[in-house]
């Protein structure tokens, strides 16, 4: 059995290098850290929470387990 734990502090930490370089990338295509920021909070909520149930329905998921 895997603690939903992990999954959480799995997504956490995926989550944060992904932001990291969404927010570079929005500082860099914009020229403004505020919004560079602001794209990155965004990305890193929504896609937090995305991810945690697209793990949560694949570990569920029997396919492709013999």
């Amino acid at each position: 059995m895997v603690n939903k734990k992990r999954h959480i502090l799995k997504a956490l930490t995926w989550r944060l290098i992904a932001s990291i370089t969404t927010f570079l990338i929005g500082w860099i295509a914009t020229g403004d850290i505020r919004a560079g920021l602001s794209i990155g909070v965004f990305d890193f909520s929504i896609k937090l929470v995305l991810y945690y149930i697209h793990e949560r329905v694949w570990y569920k998921s029997k396919y492709g387990i013999e």
